[in-house]
């Protein structure tokens, strides 16, 4: 039996389009991921998240959801089109007051509100003045975070600036799978920079408004392996970390951008952000913790041909059955331990932790999971590991707290505690629901814990 620190945070995590629905309701305005999803195509499933699990009306039945699970932490993230309908000037009212009954909700059941600023659904009407490639987008987003601190700040004590910002600069802007559907590298990497300086601004906004609480940023991890020995795949392997991972966290810990892909970025012939001594320390002010998102790896070989001169190799390995992701619990642990050794943030969160799977209702009405709570039983067992050679991981939250809205992918896949019947937006609690109840419940994970 492994037992956790008393004090550790038990979660789940959701995001704002994902779940919330109501995309035009109470005054909101569009979001680039409205815009996106309205657009033909772009969604594999043809969904959009117009409705999605249509959390901003049953919000209620859902912290009721959470309370019945017993965690004592929400990690979600605030809709800015929500606040800002046109992005800055006046604030909606009634936007503001749905997240502050959420939180209000949240702390009569027991459950501390974990606040992330940016999840990627950026005001359509800032998209159409540049949105983050526009120099005063580091500004607009600090105006937004000021605001949510001064009305939500007295309640909200644990806060995320952005979360996974390669996902809306490099994913957006260079592979162009997320909106706004680019494929500029160059434009990738400045649109990197004006978020990283977004963050640091929006940190020192925190400490000026003297919020009693700590804030941080989230960054996702998929450990790169090698495919081999070879030395050209060695060199792969880095230059993949380097811009899957170290792009992002060099700044924030270092103050300068990772030098072997200015220099690979150079040699092939891209324009590259710099980082004046300003804005260097701006990037890279103290944070009072790192998020750590941790789905699966990735495997890399050397290949001619493309920018990176990088090529997924699949692994021969067991897969989750319905993305193709490894299954591979143990790269957690080498998350957690490499952040430590090579960044030392003074606490670690894992702000999500998951696995998409084909989930069915039986016909005596249950879904057995088994696989999610093996992949997640085998995490939390290097978690705990982690925690007990000093690494200092806080809390813990599961992606997600149910089915909903997977970005691009739209309604096919499935990573919930809780499943959805989208026809009747019914939840329905899964045998992993029931299991990590009972580990949030007594703070203890049996190992080999499985069904």
């Amino acid at each position: 039996m492994l037992t956790f620190p008393p004090d550790f945070r038990w979660g789940v995590s959701t995001a704002a389009y994902a779940i919330e629905g109501a995309w035009n309701q109470d005054g909101k305005g569009e979001s680039i991921w409205d815009r996106f999803a309205h657009q033909g195509g772009n969604i594999k499933d043809g969904s959009t998240g117009d409705m999605a699990c249509d959390h901003y009306n049953r919000m209620s039945e859902d912290v009721e959801l959470m309370a019945e699970v017993g965690i004592n932490t929400y990690r979600f993230s605030v809709s800015w089109p929500r606040i800002f309908p046109a992005g800055t000037g006046k604030a909606n009212a009634k936007g503001l007051d749905f997240y502050s009954r959420l939180i209000d909700i949240l702390l009569e059941s027991g459950i501390e509100p974990f606040v992330v600023l940016y999840q990627w659904d950026l005001p359509q009407a800032l998209q159409d003045s540049g949105g983050w490639e526009n120099q005063n987008s580091p500004r607009w987003f600090t105006d937004y975070a000021r605001t949510l601190y001064r009305e939500l700040g007295d309640r909200v004590r644990l806060w995320i600036t952005h979360n996974e910002p390669f996902v809306p600069s490099l994913l957006a802007y260079h592979e162009g799978e997320h909106p706004p559907a680019v494929r500029d590298l160059r434009r990738a990497l400045e649109v990197s920079k004006q978020i990283l300086l977004s963050h640091g601004l929006a940190v020192q906004a925190f400490r000026e408004e003297n919020i009693r609480g700590k804030i941080g940023l989230s960054t996702i991890f998929f450990p790169v392996h090698a495919a081999g020995d070879r030395p050209e795949d060695l060199e792969a392997r880095q230059r993949y970390d380097g811009y899957f991972h170290r792009w992002f966290l060099d700044p924030l810990f270092r103050g300068s951008f990772p030098e072997d892909m200015l220099d690979w970025y150079g040699k092939k012939g891209t324009v590259f952000p710099q980082l004046d001594s300003l804005e260097a320390s701006i990037v890279a002010q103290p944070i009072d913790f790192l998020g750590v998102c941790y789905f699966s790896r990735f495997v890399v070989k050397h290949a001619e041909g493309s920018l990176l001169e990088v090529e997924m190799v699949e692994p021969q390995s067991e897969k989750a059955n319905d993305m193709g992701w490894e299954i591979y619990p143990e790269g957690i642990y080498e998350v957690l331990k490499r952040v430590h050794d090579e960044y030392t943030p003074p606490e670690i969160y894992i702000s999500e932790n998951g696995i998409p799977l084909a989930d069915r209702i039986e016909e005596d009405g249950t879904i057995r999971d088994g696989e999610r709570i093996a992949f997640l039983s085998g995490c939390l067992s290097y978690v705990h590991q982690a925690i007990d050679e000093g690494i200092p991981v806080r809390g813990y939250s599961v992606w997600s707290l149910m089915d909903n809205l997977e970005w691009d992918l739209g309604l096919s896949k499935r990573f919930g505690l809780a499943y959805v019947d989208y026809q009747t937006l019914r939840r329905i609690p899964k045998a992993s629901f029931r299991w990590y109840s009972g580990v949030v419940s007594t703070g203890e994970l049996e190992q080999g814990d499985d069904l």
